[in-house]
């Protein structure tokens, strides 16, 4: 595992973020995430430079629409942002989360009951 991720795969792992449950290495079609929440449909990935090369830059596209045509919702970083700011990343992920999460059903009544 590239050291960007292995830095934060223990805090995704266990339900440690907000007691989600998060895989690592999820496939999805013909594509591999690096790390992904079923519950949220929340692919997260961190990209290291090879990522910003010409080509690599088209696939990486065709291939977040790809997954969103599925309803995964997509996260990128890069090795950098995880090295000079995994708090920051892992807020944002955190954050991402938040807004996902379905609150539970209301079970109350009616107004007029």
């Amino acid at each position: 595992m590239p050291r960007a991720e292995a830095s934060i795969w223990p805090k995704l792992r266990g339900k440690r973020l907000l007691g989600y449950k998060f895989r690592r290495q999820y496939s999805v079609g013909p594509y591999v995430v690096d790390f992904y929440c079923p519950a949220l449909k929340l692919a997260v990935e961190i990209d290291g430079d090879s990522h910003y090369e010409d080509q690599r830059v088209e696939r990486d596209k065709k291939r977040e629409l790809y997954l969103q045509s599925f309803g995964i919702n997509f996260l990128r970083f890069t090795n950098l942002d995880v090295y000079k700011n995994i708090n920051g990343v892992l807020e944002t992920i955190a954050q991402a989360v938040r807004e996902l999460r379905v609150s539970p059903p209301y079970e109350g009544g009616d107004k007029g009951e």
